[in-house]
This record gives C-alpha cells, sequence and structure tokens, in this order.
C-alpha cells in the first residue's frame, strides 16, 4: 500500500472486505469508518483467532495501528462497548488508539423498534438487519439527529431524547400499534457512557489531516457495498448511507486529494443478503450447492442465509465508474474449484447498452453470460499468481478485461495467508 487507499465493497457487502483492510493495515499508520454503523459485519481470521466487527475498524487488530470512527456512521453506544469488550477479551488493547468523532449521530432504542416496527408490515419490506440504521439517518438528515457529543452535555441530552420521543412514540404506538420507547429507562442506561465515550472522542477530522499532511498512511474502511449506497444502489433496497468511495471523504472530513487509490473487493461470484433484485442470481439447487460449499454465506450481523449468483461484470463495471476504482481485489476464488463450468454475465440485454435507472427495470433484465471452463486443481494452498490453475487465470483475467479494473489480490480462503499478492 504505496498511498491513502479507501477500500470499498464492489457488490452488496459481504465481499470479504474485513479480510482485505485487516491485510492492507500491515503497511497503514492508520484505519477509519467512514459511514455505516452496527449493521456491518467485518470478520477477520488472524493466528488462529475470529474476530467479528460491526463498529470498530478491522485495524484494531493490529496492535499499533491508529483507528478512527467519523461522522458519517451512526454510533449505537450499546453495541461499541460491548465490541470494545469483546475485543479486550481477545487481549487486544483499544486504549489511546480509537479516535471517535463527536459528530457521529447516535442510533438510539427507538430508532431499533421503529426498524423492526417497519420491517413487520409485510410487502415492501426491505430486508434490513434490524439495527436501526435507516432510521438513525432519517433524523441525521431531518435535523433531529441527536449526536455522540451531546451525551457530555448531559441535560441538553435528554431535553431532545424527551422531544424526540413525542414524535417516536407517537408512531410506534399509533401507526405500527406497537410499545412505546421508555424515556426513563433510556435515560438509566445513557447515564453511563459520557464518562465510558469521552475518552475516544476527538476531532478526527484535524487528525486524519495531519496524519497525512506528515506522510502517514491512511486505510479508509467502507461498509456494506457499492450497490447498497443510498444514491446508485438498487434503490430502495439499499442502505441509508454513502457508501461508495465519494463518502469517505464527507464522512470523515477529509478532501478528495487525499484519496490516493480505491480498491474495490469482490467475490469470485456474488452474493446478497434481504430483499431486491438480483440479475445474476443462481437458481436455487445452485444457490445450496454454493452456501454448503462456501460453509459461511450466512449474514454475519443477521445470520441470514445469502442469495448467491455468478459473477455480474456488468454490476462490476459500473462499480469501477462511479468510485473511481483502480485496483480490485477478488475474495473467495477457492469456492468454485472443481465446479466444471463457469459463468459470467456480461449484458443486461438493455437497448443502448446503460446500466438500469431503475429496480423495476433491472428485475426485469434478460441477463447474457459467457461460459469459461473451470478448474479442478485446489487453489486454496497456492500463494502464488503463477502458480494458479490456468482456467483460474483466465477466469480472473476475462474479470479485468470486462470490468476494466486489475486484480491486484486474490483470496483463496478466510485466514490472512491464504491471499495472493500481484505487483
Amino acid at each position: 500500500m504505496k498511498k491513502n487507499t479507501v477500500v470499498i465493497g464492489a457488490q452488496w457487502g459481504d465481499e470479504g472486505k474485513g479480510k482485505i483492510v485487516d491485510l492492507l493495515a500491515r503497511q497503514a499508520d492508520a484505519v477509519a469508518r467512514f459511514q455505516g454503523g452496527a449493521n456491518a459485519g467485518h470478520t477477520v481470521k488472524a493466528n488462529g483467532r475470529e474476530f467479528v466487527l460491526h463498529l470498530l475498524p478491522s485495524g484494531i487488530v493490529h496492535p499499533k495501528k491508529l483507528c478512527f470512527i467519523g461522522n458519517g456512521v451512526v454510533l449505537d453506544p450499546q453495541s461499541l462497548m460491548e465490541e470494545i469488550a469483546q475485543v479486550r477479551s481477545q487481549g487486544i488493547k483499544v486504549e489511546g488508539r480509537l479516535k471517535i468523532s463527536p459528530l457521529c449521530n447516535l442510533t438510539m432504542p427507538y430508532h431499533k423498534m421503529l426498524d423492526r416496527a417497519r420491517e413487520s408490515q409485510g410487502p415492501g419490506a426491505i430486508g434490513t438487519t434490524g439495527r436501526g440504521i435507516g432510521p438513525s439517518y432519517i433524523d441525521k438528515v431531518g435535523r433531529l439527529g441527536i449526536r455522540l457529543g451531546d451525551l457530555l452535555q448531559f441535560d441538553a441530552f435528554a431535553h431532545k431524547l424527551k422531544e424526540n420521543l413525542k414524535e417516536k412514540n407517537f408512531l410506534l404506538k399509533n401507526y405500527y400499534r406497537a410499545s412505546p420507547a421508555s424515556y426513563d429507562a433510556i435515560i438509566r442506561e445513557y447515564r453511563k457512557y459520557p464518562a465510558l465515550l469521552k475518552p475516544y472522542l476527538a476531532d478526527v477530522s484535524l487528525l486524519l489531516n495531519q496524519l497525512m499532511a506528515s506522510g502517514k498512511k491512511v486505510l479508509f474502511e467502507g461498509a456494506q457495498g457499492t450497490f447498497l449506497d443510498i444514491d446508485f444502489g438498487t434503490y430502495p433496497f439499499v442502505t441509508s448511507s454513502s457508501t461508495i468511495s465519494g463518502g469517505a471523504c464527507t464522512g470523515l472530513g477529509i478532501g478528495p486529494a487525499g484519496v490516493g487509490s480505491v480498491l474495490l473487493v469482490a467475490k469470485a461470484y456474488t452474493t446478497r443478503v434481504g430483499n431486491g433484485p438480483f440479475p445474476a442470481e443462481f437458481d436455487p439447487r445452485m444457490a445450496d450447492f454454493i452456501r454448503r460449499k462456501a460453509g459461511d454465506e450466512f449474514g454475519r450481523t443477521t445470520g441470514r442465509p445469502r442469495r448467491c449468483g455468478w459473477f455480474d461484470a456488468v454490476m462490476i463495471k459500473r462499480a469501477v465508474q462511479v468510485n473511481g476504482a483502480d485496483q480490485m481485489a477478488v475474495t473467495k476464488l477457492d469456492v468454485l474449484d472443481g465446479i466444471k463450468k463457469l459463468k459470467i454475465a456480461t449484458s443486461y440485454g438493455i437497448k443502448g447498452g446503460g446500466y438500469p435507472w431503475t429496480t423495476e427495470e433491472l428485475a426485469r433484465c434478460r441477463v447474457r453470460y459467457i461460459t469459461l471452463p473451470g478448474w479442478d486443481q485446489p487453489t486454496g494452498g497456492v500463494r502464488s499468481y503463477a502458480k494458479l490453475p490456468a482456467n483460474a487465470k483466465r477466469y480472473l483475467q476475462t474479470i479485468e478485461k470486462l470490468t476494466g479494473a486489475k486484480i491486484s489480490i486474490v483470496s483463496v480462503g478466510p485466514d490472512r495467508e491464504a491471499t495472493i499478492l500481484r505487483a
């Protein structure tokens, strides 16, 4: 990693970003999260240990790396403290290394209650994680949000909470026919957070800009994936933040000139959790086969089985475009070992060849594929690109040609060491 680098999911999340960030963090001085919340689920496996991180940057498992949570993140204090306790129990020191922007909006208990109530309505459900992310961002944009820094002025926090609950409880009781949130219970729980969180608060924008000005290298860690972006994703089946590379600037308070490289992370096939169109989706039999072969195609945050499909070069080419990506990491290549024929989606059959503007159009598209021969040799033990099976290299070279991005990293297993780096 020679430059400040943004790592972005190229698909619908779950691409293996946690492993790639963990890998690159060895060459970085700091790692920064810039959007999303506790709906993220980044898995890092190293030295026989597994870390599942939702809010903490994946660089936290590297003892000497600074870690930042920027203003673009919506922060659930309960989830954060549980996660800090978890990594501490695994021998990771957090104090002095974790810096959190006081400008983060809080995910409150009533946000999670509203999220679950909306999802329970049946038809039209987005398929969210139920972690309150959408309602948190609604309040942020609606200028109703409570920020992390507000906790330090607890009387002001209590006043904002009381005002917010008037509207939230009206909705919960009268529209969703659900139980209201308790002001007293929230106050009791949140009284402990000012003392617990104050040591971590810092001007993240200032510190990051100072680091970059001094020549230090920063890794910017995205959550979810390009096609869950609030603008460029499969709207409305998306998350509520900007998941593309531009979100690193607004979510951390850095200028575009600070970003030197954008690395997309894509699986060697495609998955998504939740509802929404999926042009290259497998039939149920093939999806079940891949889930069993991969062994872990279940959401890290929700536990839901992931929908699976062929590699979609149309969407990845779009992801390269909207992110300005100059390199790509392909993960889970080993899952395709032994499959006789592999398909890659190359066209949606749309007149003019453009990308669909609407979700309805995307759902109706007629996908065209090319078929490539698979390989029988196992790739899980390969550590050199030159030693990959010929057909595996042909598969990767075809992806490069179709998407316009150079593949710089190939992952052939979940462990940190199961990685091939290309010069």
